[in-house]
């Protein structure tokens, strides 16, 4: 009979957490950079009505409640890192299209390895910096401009270097995070930012229901419920696995013979994580930022009615986002796994899958099956995306602004991925500690 280990208590992982000097330095890393960046935020920019701007930011639109949300309050706080990691996350988006578009991004991204991810990675901190300049002037030009002390020249140039200059320093610790701590850094900063506007948003929610009747109690209960419902959707679909059997074939070296091996070609249900919904995000948010300097009722009235969650055409928002998250997933999906190169490597290795030919054969079985676990888990998303932002607004619950199951969806992603790596190095040290002994 083949003895299982147990899986270790909370308590236990805990402690190997803290025995563990490789990733206790991680760990420190991580949490020292995350405590920093939280600081900035509330480092506030001179010169601004900060209070009157944060009250015509809340009763704007939901959309830019939520990258309120991503930058940890920061937009609204109007701190030194009001734009956060958003500059950066666009720019990733830029450069991902860029190298499905050009033949020479893509040969570098596949062909050149480590050093041409590195080229890549470059090029995207490039493109961060224009992305943070062109957004840090617009802010500057016509956001703030209502809420100066002193507007002109002097003032959008000092308050657009003050963002350009904390949007690198927040790009500058997601990277450290990511090489030398835990988890993915700018996952984790948004993830961080997140978590901070909960106390605000359950003290609201909580002020909501004491002020209101038996019937706001029950609103507030059904959502409570979709939320919770939403999460364990979430966690099911992040750990969905489709197994496609391997076949290895039978080898002889020297004079021993390896038998037949069986074993599995994992595929996850949802390739992305939680990156499509982050990019449809930020794509969304573009024609409503560009409101303020647009300066054309016309197109004020069409972006509020159709591309703002809580306009009268919804449903076209709500179509729009769906199809945007089901593009991403896609996108996302075919930069993650390419089917050419895994049946080029299952052949190189002696082994199949049963009853699909090597080749071109194995490659296309593994290309269909990905599309079809990539549109039900971009069609997962799209669901979890939109559908309790539509109950939230049906039941009339506006205290969570944003934070819905969008939110959720990222929360449970970076948790579940964080602990995974966590997972992962705890294992890699205690063989280690075996090899030694």
């Amino acid at each position: 009979m083949i003895s299982r280990d147990k899986a270790p208590t909370a308590q236990e992982t805990f402690m190997q957490m803290a025995q563990a000097a490789g990733l206790r330095g991680r760990l420190l890393v991580t949490l020292g950079i995350l405590m920093l960046i939280r600081l900035g935020i509330h480092l506030p920019i001179p010169g601004i009505n900060r209070d009157e701007f944060a009250r015509t930011l809340q009763n704007n639109n939901q959309v830019l409640s939520f990258l309120d949300i991503f930058s940890g309050g920061g937009l609204s706080a109007l701190g030194v890192f009001a734009l956060g990691i958003l500059p950066y996350i666009n720019a990733s988006i830029i450069i991902q299209l860029l190298t499905a578009a050009i033949p020479a991004l893509e040969n570098l991204q596949k062909n050149e390895g480590e050093a041409g991810r590195r080229r890549i990675s470059q090029m995207t901190r490039y493109v961060s910096v224009g992305w943070a300049i062109i957004q840090s002037v617009f802010l500057a030009s016509f956001w703030l401009k209502p809420f100066a002390v002193n507007y002109g020249p002097i003032f959008v140039i000092e308050t657009a270097l003050a963002l350009v200059a904390g949007s690198m320093f927040v790009m500058w610790a997601s990277e450290v995070i990511t090489e030398r701590g835990v988890g993915n850094g700018a996952s984790l900063l948004i993830f961080v930012n997140i978590v901070a506007t909960l106390p605000k948003a359950l003290g609201d929610t909580i002020d909501f229901v004491q002020t209101g009747n038996r019937e706001t109690v029950g609103r507030v209960i059904v959502l409570l419920l979709l939320f919770l419902v939403t999460i364990v959707g979430i966690v099911f679909v992040q750990e969905g696995i489709r197994r496609i059997p391997i076949i290895s074939a039978r080898r002889q070296v020297g004079r021993r013979i390896f038998a037949e091996q069986r074993n599995y070609l994992p595929l996850r249900l949802n390739q992305g994580g939680v990156m499509p919904i982050i990019f449809a995000t930020a794509i969304l948010s573009l024609p409503v930022l560009a409101v303020n300097f647009i300066k054309n009722p016309e197109y004020s009235r069409i972006i509020n009615t159709y591309l703002v969650p809580g306009g009268s055409g919804a449903w076209v928002y709500a179509l729009v986002y769906l199809v945007s998250i089901v593009f991403f997933s896609y996108f996302y999906s075919s930069l993650i796994v390419n089917p050419v190169d895994v049946a080029q490597n299952l052949k190189k290795m002696g082994s199949s899958i049963p009853g699909i030919r090597p080749g071109k054969a194995t490659s296309e079985y593994i290309e269909r099956v990905l599309n079809r676990l990539t549109f039900l888990g971009a069609i997962f998303l799209g669901l979890i995306a939109i559908i309790p932002t539509a109950v939230e607004s049906a039941l009339n619950v506006r205290t969570f602004r944003g934070l819905g199951a969008t939110s959720l969806l990222i929360l449970v992603g970076v948790a579940i991925d964080t602990s995974k790596q966590i997972q992962t190095y705890l294992i890699s040290q205690r063989y280690e500690g075996m090899v030694k002994q």
